[in-house]
């Protein structure tokens, strides 16, 4: 193909800035983007809580999300969020951060790794529908029972770090998202954890070109869940 007509080929492609909260979600969705030819990634979205400067509800730390983007050769885009975030302060943040994102990467769209929540789709779609930025949603409907079958058989690796006791055994907080935790919950949660029953932090898969050496650290009840904390292998607990 001639030079001019791969540039103008290369012009079509989605330009996408994916939402990244460091569990299994995003990650796949990461993947299933990375083999759409249609797609040019331009970047990684997370947000953190500015009091513990960790991905809320994951409640990752900022280093190791550093470290996945690092793995997935993209640029991270951190947003810190007063704690506590009323719901005018996230939006007006966000805003600010959509403009940043057309200044420095030109994103066609924001690609979310919802599964099956409506009423977060169509308020992922409110806030979007007047910034002239498409929404990609990579995972949407997928059959949660198969598409954790297909996470795992794929080679993803991820550890739980935040638990729902009222939904789930607190024991479960800190193991690993594999076949055998998926025998270990109970039938009423989604295998996924789509209704917030667990939440993941993802070190391994093939949308990484290299696994992050972590230890699984304490374990710790807050709030009404139960956090187990995860650390980079090459420093301390601290």
């Amino acid at each position: 193909m001639p030079e001019a007509d791969t540039a103008a080929e290369a012009r079509k492609k989605q330009r996408v800035v994916l939402s990244w909260s460091s569990g299994k979600d995003s990650a796949w969705s990461l993947y299933q983007l990375q083999q759409d030819l249609d797609v040019e990634l331009v970047a990684l979205l997370t947000t953190f809580n500015a009091a513990a400067d960790r991905v809320a509800m994951h409640a990752v730390r900022h280093q190791l999300v550093t470290a996945q983007a690092a793995a997935a050769d993209l640029p991270l885009v951190a947003v810190t969020l007063p704690w506590p975030c009323s719901n005018a302060d996230y939006e007006a943040i966000m805003s600010q951060t959509l403009d940043s994102l057309r200044e420095d990467y030109a994103p066609t769209h924001i690609a979310f790794g919802d599964l099956y929540l409506e009423d977060i789709r169509d308020y992922r779609l409110r806030q979007m529908q007047d910034t002239g930025i498409g929404t990609l949603f990579p995972l949407w409907q997928s059959d949660t029972k198969a598409l954790a079958r297909a996470m795992i058989d794929g080679g993803l690796q991820a550890v739980l770090t935040c638990v729902d006791p009222k939904a789930m055994p607190r024991e479960l907080a800190g193991a690993a998202f594999d076949a055998n935790l998926l025998t270990q919950l109970p039938d009423s949660v989604d295998p996924c954890g789509e209704n917030g029953e667990f939440h993941t932090f993802v070190h391994a898969g093939p949308m990484f070109r290299n696994a992050l050496p972590i230890i699984v650290g304490e374990t710790l009840e807050r709030d009404g869940f139960v956090f187990t904390d995860v650390v980079p292998a090459d420093t301390d607990a601290s």
